[in-house]
């Protein structure tokens, strides 16, 4: 696992990333930061039903968010 590597249940399964949550992860949320990242680079965060929204929210705010996307075994976590 890398050092950024989302945390892991002891199923394989990603953790939600909001703080202290660790509740399976259902939803990740595709995001860039235009001023550090080129365009294409995608970051993600791993979230379970109860903070999408709160995510999506934060990174819509800030102008940061891109895409939501099922997390599912068939769809990993996806960067790059």
């Amino acid at each position: 696992m890398g050092l950024f590597a989302p945390v892991q249940r002891e199923d394989g399964r990603p953790v939600c990333s909001r703080k202290n949550c660790r509740a399976p992860a259902q939803w990740q949320l595709l995001w860039n930061n235009p001023r550090i990242h080129t365009p294409e680079r995608r970051k993600a965060w791993a979230s379970c039903v109860d903070h999408r929204v709160w995510f999506e929210e934060y990174l819509m705010e800030r102008g940061l968010w891109k895409e939501t996307r099922p997390l599912t075994a068939d769809r990993p976590m996806e960067t790059r």
